[in-house]
């Protein structure tokens, strides 16, 4: 397999378990009575990002930017399959199990529009940010440039994809406030320390690629 195919690949594959999977949450830690929660999503996220940077180092902004653009076609196709599924009837044989289905895969379709609109201004931000970066720094710095790219990307992509994926209408303003802050702060910051963990990652990557230009 061409090493950039299977990049590509493997960006596909963390989004499609960010997107049909994320809607899980669970719990981190109790600190002082104030519930800390994180999405399943955070054992991928962080590698989508640092995949956009590799990508970037090698191959420009312009390749990345359209990678981008080949994932919002994915995210967006997921959520008008997920509607147009549960809109189905079912057959007798899958009618007792027709209630799970619509609960799961509508979840799947707010969390997929969710990530529309957290991806649109995340995952250009972090192209632009670390393409902004490399302009003052050169090629020297790959980690300041890759983490504090993916820092800066992932609390937008956080905030965004949380308040929209997980906020609850029928809850007091202030509940909300409190739960989603629970989920916002550990994430990001989980998804901090996984970009820094991945960080090797990001020049094996950028080395990888290289041997193929």
């Amino acid at each position: 397999m061409n090493k950039m195919d299977f990049l590509v690949a493997l960006y596909i594959f963390c989004i499609a378990v960010a997107e049909l999977m994320g809607g899980k949450t669970f719990p981190l830690v109790n600190i002082f009575g104030f519930q800390l929660n994180a999405s399943v999503a955070i054992f991928v996220f962080p590698l989508i990002f640092t995949i956009n940077d590799i990508i970037t180092e090698v191959y420009g902004r312009e390749r990345a930017r359209s990678l981008i653009r080949s994932s919002l076609v994915i995210i967006f196709l997921l959520i008008v399959v997920a509607l147009g599924f549960t809109a189905l009837p079912p057959s007798t044989r899958f009618a007792a199990n027709e209630a799970a289905y619509d609960t799961i895969f509508f979840i799947s379709a707010r969390i997929s529009a969710a990530s529309l609109v957290a991806f649109i201004v995340a995952e250009f931000a972090d192209v632009a940010i670390f393409s902004k970066i490399r302009e003052k720094l050169g090629k020297k710095a790959l980690w300041l440039r890759t983490n504090l790219s993916n820092f800066l990307a992932m609390f937008l992509d956080t905030v965004l994809f949380m308040s929209l994926a997980f906020y609850d209408f029928q809850t007091p303003f202030g509940e909300n406030f409190s739960f989603l802050i629970g989920l916002i702060l550990p994430y990001w910051g989980l998804k901090c320390l996984a970009s820094v963990i991945e960080t090797p990652f990001a020049y094996w990557g950028v080395r990888w690629l290289k041997q193929d230009k």
